[in-house]
C-alpha cells in the first residue's frame, strides 16, 4: 500500500471513529506499527490530526478531511447522484454550486450531458461558442474543471480560499452572491437531517452556502447516504428551504419517509 493510500485510509478511519490506536490501525491496514506511527507523526505535522500516546484523535466536532482525501469515498454513489442531479438542469438555467466531492460530480456530469456538450457546435442550431448554461460557484476546483467548456459560462465568487475544500468564503464571496439570482442551487453538505436541516463543518462555508440557497428558486441537496448519520457544526439552512434531495440506495426507507414528511422530494439512485 502506498503512503497516500495509507494516509487516506487512516483519515477515513479517524473521521469515522474520532480516535485511532496504532495497533488497531496497523491491523486494519496490514502494515507495521512503526509505519503507522510514522504516518501519524507526518499527518500531525500537517495539522490533519492530533497525536496522542498510542494513537491519534480528530481535531474536534468541526473535523473534516481535506477534499483531496475525500474524493474516493462513496465514489460510485456520488457519480450516480451527479448524473441524476445534472439531468434536472435545463439548458439556459443559472445553476449555483457549493464545493464538495458530490457537487463536483454533478458539475462533471453536467458538462458531459449530451445536449449541453454538443451545444454550440455546427449543426446543433446554436451559435458556435455561445454558452447555453451559466454556472455560479465559490468552488475553485469546479470552476477549474468547467472553465474549458465554451458552452458553459462560469461565474466565480471572490473570497478567501479554504485549502480543505477549495471554497471561497468571506465578504467578497457574499458581495457577488447578493447581486445575482439562480434557477437552481446545488448544495453539498456534511450532514443533513429532516428536522434540523443541512449542515457544514465550517461556519464560513455554511454562511456562503446559505446565501447561495437564498438566491435560488429551487434548492437541491446532493448527498450520499452517509450524510444522514453524521453531525456537523454549522447550519446551512433549515429543511424547509430544501426542495429536493438526491441520494443513493443505501438510504433507509424510514429516512426517506422522514424527509418526505418534511416536504422534501427524495430521489434515490
Amino acid at each position: 500500500m502506498s503512503r497516500d493510500a495509507r494516509w487516506t485510509a487512516l483519515l477515513d478511519l479517524l473521521a469515522e471513529h474520532g480516535r485511532l490506536e496504532v495497533d488497531d490501525a496497523a491491523l486494519a491496514l496490514n502494515v507495521s506499527t512503526a509505519t503507522i506511527r510514522r504516518d501519524l507523526d507526518q499527518l500531525s505535522e500537517q495539522q490533519m490530526l492530533t497525536r496522542t500516546r498510542g494513537g491519534a484523535v480528530a481535531h474536534g466536532v468541526s473535523y473534516e478531511l481535506p477534499l483531496r482525501y475525500r474524493t474516493a469515498r462513496q465514489a460510485s454513489q456520488k457519480q450516480r447522484i451527479g448524473t441524476a442531479v445534472a439531468a434536472i438542469v435545463t439548458a439556459g438555467d443559472v445553476v449555483g454550486f457549493t464545493g464538495g466531492t458530490t457537487t463536483t460530480e454533478v458539475a462533471r456530469a453536467l458538462a458531459l450531458r449530451g445536449d449541453i456538450a454538443a451545444a454550440g457546435t455546427p449543426g446543433t442550431g446554436t451559435t458556435v461558442g455561445q454558452p447555453v448554461l451559466t454556472v455560479v460557484t465559490n468552488a475553485l476546483n469546479i470552476a477549474n474543471e468547467l472553465v474549458i467548456r465554451p458552452q458553459i459560462k462560469i461565474v466565480v465568487t471572490g473570497g478567501v480560499a479554504r485549502p480543505q475544500s477549495y471554497e471561497l468564503t468571506g465578504p467578497l464571496a457574499r458581495g457577488v452572491l447578493q447581486e445575482i439570482t439562480l434557477d437552481i442551487a446545488v448544495l453539498g453538505v456534511d450532514a443533513i437531517d429532516p428536522e434540523r436541516g443541512a449542515y457544514a463543518h465550517h461556519e464560513d462555508e455554511a454562511s456562503i452556502n446559505r446565501l447561495l440557497a437564498e438566491r435560488a428558486q429551487r434548492v437541491v441537496v446532493a448527498a450520499d447516504a452517509s450524510k444522514f448519520t453524521k453531525r456537523a457544526f454549522a447550519r446551512i439552512c433549515g429543511a424547509e428551504t430544501v426542495d429536493a434531495l438526491i441520494t443513493d440506495d443505501a438510504i433507509a426507507p424510514e429516512t426517506i419517509a422522514r424527509f418526505e414528511d418534511a416536504g422534501i422530494a427524495v430521489t434515490v439512485v
